[in-house]
């Protein structure tokens, strides 16, 4: 290998290994169960880890404080809902910014992972991941 080839694939290299921490960066587990990851235009919580709609706004919470720097007022809102149908489990995409949301408070919590534009403050979201440590303690 040439000096400048093998120059070329370090740099190359070392370029690809930058770009990539970020984005590994991006993913985090909540509570040993719930499972959250970056999005093109917010993130994405996987799994309720058992709790269902309470396991995934902590999820979503947690991300946004630990990944986000998202303050207890800030909102997080539900950018692509869960899908409706009896036994439905894919993921719930959410979002910081309500643009292009019709944002609308979230009353019936089960129902609110199926609604774009729902939404929670940072804080109260949070306060769902005391049901893990409830369920934990038992």
């Amino acid at each position: 290998m040439t000096q400048i080839s093998l120059r070329t694939a370090l740099v190359s290299l070392t370029l690809a290994a930058a770009l990539a921490a970020p984005a590994a960066a991006q993913s985090l587990r909540v509570e040993q169960r719930v499972n959250v990851s970056a999005t093109a235009n917010g993130f994405a919580v996987q799994n309720g880890g058992g709790l269902g709609a309470r396991g995934m706004w902590c999820g979503a919470s947690t991300y946004a404080t630990k990944v986000l720097g998202a303050s207890g007022t800030d909102r997080i809102y539900v950018s692509k809902g869960r899908g409706r149908g009896l036994g439905a489990r894919g993921p719930v995409e959410f979002t910081l910014n309500p643009a292009g949301l019709t944002p609308q408070p979230a009353t019936i919590l089960g129902a609110s992972i199926n609604q774009p534009g729902a939404n929670l403050s940072v804080a109260h979201a949070g306060q769902f991941c005391i049901d893990f440590r409830i369920r934990s303690s038992r």
